[in-house]
Formats: structure tokens, C-alpha cells, sequence
């Protein structure tokens, strides 16, 4: 077996209609499902929502699930699990601080800035503490270089 590429996420919310606001207006995921002016039900017996990136490279890559108020939160710490996954959202420093002005006009949790030598990187927290990374490649940066990708991690700032 090979795999080709990540296909898609999947995350459970607390609050499917707080968490599509915020995939969908501060992140800009284009939401696939359900349709707008629907009736919202589909294949899952609960809410959800699926999404795509705009660039359209595939039919969904997130897809959230509401599991309700009383889901017991992510443990803080050391855990075993998913740590963060990672979104690429340009190819520029400048479109880094266009992301963190987005974010920080829309309330949305910073938790960091990073310098990994061959990305530049935010790291937030959606509505329930899931963390994502939102970065940029570093041009020129030979991604072959192995103690280049395994550079210590700096502070960053924008």
C-alpha cells in the first residue's frame, strides 16, 4: 500500500453552527454540505458540516460533526492524539500577517507564532481548543536538506 495524500479531517464540535462560522467566515473554507437554504439533514443522524479549501482539489477535506455541550473537553498537556494539523495559506510572510489581522478582528485564539527555518508558522485554537497550524513555505528552502528540516524552532514576528 502507498498513500497518495491526506485526504481529509475529521473533527467532533460542541456547537456545529459556532464551528462553521468559524471554518467557514474567519478561515474561508468553502462549505459543501449542508447546502445553504437547506433543510440541513443529510447522511449523518446528527448535525455536521463539510467543507472544502477553495482551491477545490478534492469533495471534502474537513468535515465536522457535533457531539454537543456536554463532550468532554481535550485533555490540556501531554496526551496521546492528534497535536495540530497544519494548512497552508500562501507563499509570503505578508499573507501570514494578513491571517493574523483576520484572526485577531475576528477574536479567534492565537496561541503562537513560529520560525521553522523552511515555514513560517501561526498556530490558533478553533472554538473547541482543536489547534491548527496556518503557514507559509519559505522560498528557496531546499525541503531535501535534512538539517534544515530539522532546524530548531524560533520565535517569530510578524
Amino acid at each position: 500500500m502507498e498513500v497518495k495524500e491526506l485526504g481529509h479531517i475529521v473533527l467532533y464540535v460542541r456547537d456545529i453552527q459556532r464551528s462553521v462560522a468559524f471554518y467557514r467566515d474567519v478561515l474561508g473554507w468553502r462549505q459543501v454540505l449542508p447546502r445553504a437554504g437547506g433543510d440541513g439533514t443529510g447522511p449523518l443522524p446528527v448535525p455536521f458540516a463539510m467543507f472544502n479549501a477553495p482551491s477545490g482539489r478534492t469533495h471534502h477535506e474537513l468535515l465536522l460533526i457535533e457531539v454537543g455541550p456536554d463532550a468532554a473537553a481535550l485533555p490540556a498537556g501531554r496526551r496521546v492524539g492528534l497535536y495540530h494539523f497544519g494548512l497552508k495559506i500562501g507563499t509570503s510572510d505578508d499573507e501570514l500577517r494578513a491571517a493574523l489581522r483576520t484572526l485577531q478582528e475576528a477574536g479567534a485564539t492565537v496561541l503562537g507564532a513560529t520560525d521553522h527555518v523552511v515555514t513560517h508558522s501561526l498556530y490558533i485554537a478553533d472554538p473547541d481548543g482543536n489547534e491548527i497550524e496556518l503557514y507559509v513555505d519559505v522560498p528557496g528552502m531546499d525541503w531535501e536538506d535534512a538539517e534544515l528540516l530539522a532546524s530548531p524552532p524560533r520565535a517569530l514576528r510578524l
